[in-house]
């Protein structure tokens, strides 16, 4: 199985631009829980670490597309750099607010403006459109690959955010998430050759990437799925709590995680050739149907089996988007169009989370899961209701 990755570290240059996008995702990966443990520990208030935290995200949802949308245009080197600077300078800003005591109001300044930078995921798979773009069965195995990486940073980062922020210094965490990220983006800029080259600008097509027909609905379904991860943190969060072992909230989403990852590697082996249409309408249904047990959790060893399960049906829905994205979605508006739907994982985290905690609030903890529960299926029937469109895209350029 482990033999269809091979091809992708063969290529020159790609192991570095593999390396320097592992590193930076695992720290971005970190940034939001870090975030949290070290607003908590200065000012004693989740409710300020969630807020900080969700305006951070609603930034990051605003200028994703648009830094995409430069990337297109201008390339991926020539637009990370600038703004990287940008980001690391609100860095040092946001660590200087909470470690000197500044007023907490600026934390909402100086966060979401660290999040202005281009999307390293998406980059990486631009890279790999334009290194495969004559060869299928590979850049199939290349997409499966980013989303296998992406599910294993988010069993890393995490747990070593919340460590370095517990055991050294509430800044901990976030520090060294600033730090890793910044080697990771260097080495991956670093890798000039995989860089895919700019469309020229009579050649591009004049209007916005969401204007392409059917990406709105992946959105859309990305949103959905979204929704699921936020529901899931929060709701695994409170089950744990009430359990009266907080703690063990990390482990168990890590399993979803490591469910997601182990079906992703997979997937990526057996499903090339299939309809994409079809393996999509099957991942979003298997996101609702596999976190209905989840419900009827006894006890928390129960809960983490059946999260590795309910995980198994994330990392392919998401690979499978990615895939139509590349098939709809013209060579010069792909970073764009990649970054709209990512983005619309973002929003979704953001509203799953707060759904979700009114209804651990207002209802029970346990009774939380319904909202994912709820979120797949939307999803499932967004899928089901532009099967035969999305399938007339995909056949049409298949040709």
């Amino acid at each position: 199985m482990l033999a269809s990755y091979r091809p992708l570290f063969e290529v020159p240059g790609a192991r570095v631009f593999i390396t320097g996008g592992m590193i930076a995702r695992s720290a971005g990966s970190m940034f939001a829980v870090s975030v949290v443990a070290m607003v908590a520990a200065r000012t004693g208030s989740y409710a300020l670490a969630g807020a900080v935290v969700a305006v951070g995200m609603v930034s990051l949802a605003l200028c994703a597309p648009f830094l995409g949308r430069l990337v297109d245009r201008y390339g991926q080197r020539r637009v990370a750099i600038p703004f990287f600077l940008w980001s690391g300078f609100w860095v040092v800003m946001t660590l200087l607010v909470s470690m000197r005591g500044w007023p907490s109001w600026l934390l909402f300044i100086t966060f979401p403006l660290c999040g202005a930078i281009p999307n390293l995921g998406t980059m990486a798979r631009a890279r790999w459109s334009h290194i495969f773009a004559h060869d299928p069965k590979n850049l199939h195995a290349a997409m499966s690959f980013e989303q296998v990486m992406e599910e294993v940073t988010f069993v890393i980062g995490p747990v070593l955010a919340i460590w370095l922020s517990t055991t050294l210094f509430p800044e901990a965490g976030f520090a060294f998430a600033a730090l890793a990220y910044t080697v990771g983006v260097l080495v991956f800029i670093s890798a000039r050759s995989t860089e895919p080259p700019v469309v020229p600008h009579h050649e591009r097509p004049t209007e916005h990437a969401y204007t392409v027909p059917g990406l709105i609905p992946l959105a859309f379904i990305m949103v959905m799925t979204g929704a699921i991860f936020g529901v899931n943190e929060v709701v695994t969060l409170a089950v744990s709590q009430d359990a009266g072992a907080p703690s063990a909230a990390g482990a168990i989403l890590a399993l979803y995680a490591v469910g997601s990852a182990s079906a992703g590697l997979v997937f990526g082996h057996v499903s090339h050739g299939r309809s994409l249409v079809k393996l999509l309408i099957a991942g979003t249904l298997g996101m609702a149907v596999l976190e209905i047990p989840v419900l009827f959790a006894g006890n928390l060893w129960i809960l983490a089996g059946l999260m590795l399960v309910a995980g198994m049906a994330t990392a392919p829905t998401l690979i499978t988007t990615m895939n139509l994205i590349e098939r709809i979605v013209p060579k010069a508006q792909l970073n764009e169009g990649m970054t709209i739907v990512l983005t619309g994982i973002i929003v979704g985290v953001a509203a799953g989370s707060a759904v979700s905690g009114v209804v651990v609030d207002h209802i029970g903890a346990q009774h939380g899961y319904w909202v994912a529960i709820i979120a797949g299926g939307f999803a499932f029937v967004m899928a089901l209701g532009t099967r035969a469109f999305l399938t007339r895209r995909e056949l049409h350029d298949l040709r």
